[in-house]
């Protein structure tokens, strides 16, 4: 914005001066973000409170405060919206500015933003995503701090048309799929979102920066895939490394850990209890097999919040 005028008198100068710094007062206001950067086992995110009121383009405002050189740093940002059917309501944006349906790490990040900050009067919340409604279960230690919290994510989804991941067979389950001249044997499961689970001898013979993004990318996922690879330890622990749709390497997932459980239980490698250790920390994965939901515990943990100042 710019504007010209003509100073006629000294009184008129300061009036005009006291005008002009009102306006750029109201636009800085106006373009300010108070934030609370929160991380899930090293999987970080920006996060936005909106219930009273929305910032514009969503997906341009990811790719803009989630840079780790000239923004805030993150994995992307998330969005605490209202919610017409649950008690709040989750955006979540990858760095690239694409919009997820679901994380699990979010999720359990939200869960303690809403104890904190007088969104939630109940230790338990339901949560509305892109991938239904999720119940949050905050889990407290003897003398009421928050020790961690539990998600119900629901069934997973293994027909492969509705992971969505094209195939010969009705699942994908420790497929063949070639990739650059290399057959890997993979299996998708969908949490919410599309995995791409590897299961692999050591996690450190993994050609990881070139193997990730050909996975996210390949043609048998047409809306791309967290990709997961992943080390036995034994029935109860696995050991993984995620490349993130949308975001690159992350250092956990949520639902990539939930399918990484669902993986080693189809194909009998794991149990149905099991401790997915990440690069960022450890999750805790439960399939309960009455009901075929999967319960994911973990921590959470507020890091530093501030105001961010729109470049556009």
């Amino acid at each position: 914005m710019v504007i010209f005028w003509q100073i006629a008198t000294f009184a008129e100068y300061l009036e005009n001066v006291t005008f002009m710094t009102a306006l750029f007062d109201e636009a800085t206001a106006r373009s300010a973000i108070v934030f609370t950067k929160m991380h899930g086992a090293g999987n970080d995110y920006i996060y936005i409170d909106c219930t009273q009121s929305m910032p514009d383009r969503p997906e341009e405002l990811a790719v803009e405060m989630a840079s780790r050189h000239f923004g805030v740093g993150g994995d992307g940002i998330v969005l605490i919206c209202p919610s017409e059917v649950a008690d709040l309501k989750m955006r979540m944006f990858n760095s690239d500015g694409s919009e997820g349906k679901m994380c699990g790490n979010a999720s359990r990040c939200i869960a303690l933003y809403a104890a904190n900050h007088g969104l939630a009067d109940s230790d338990t919340i339901n949560l509305e995503t892109l991938s239904g409604v999720k119940v949050l279960l905050i889990n407290r230690n003897a003398d009421g701090t928050i020790r961690d919290v539990t998600v119900d994510m629901g069934k997973p989804e293994t027909t492969a048309s509705l992971v969505p991941a094209k195939a010969q067979t009705e699942q994908m389950i420790d497929y063949p799929l070639c990739v650059d001249g290399v057959t890997l044997s993979v299996t998708a499961v969908s949490m919410g979102n599309p995995h791409c689970v590897v299961f692999v001898d050591r996690l450190e013979d993994v050609d990881f920066f070139r193997l990730g993004p050909m996975l996210e990318t390949h043609e048998a996922f047409p809306e791309r895939a967290n990709v997961e690879f992943v080390e036995v330890v034994d029935r109860d622990h696995v050991k993984v490394r995620v490349w993130e749709r949308g975001s690159g390497e992350t250092l956990a997932c949520g639902t990539g850990a939930c399918a990484v459980a669902v993986a080693g239980n189809l194909t009998e490698r794991t149990g149905d209890n099991v401790k997915v250790s990440l690069r960022g920390g450890d999750l805790s994965i439960a399939i309960d097999p009455a009901t075929g939901h999967v319960l994911m515990t973990g921590p959470a943990e507020e890091v530093f919040s501030g105001v961010y100042h729109r470049k556009h």
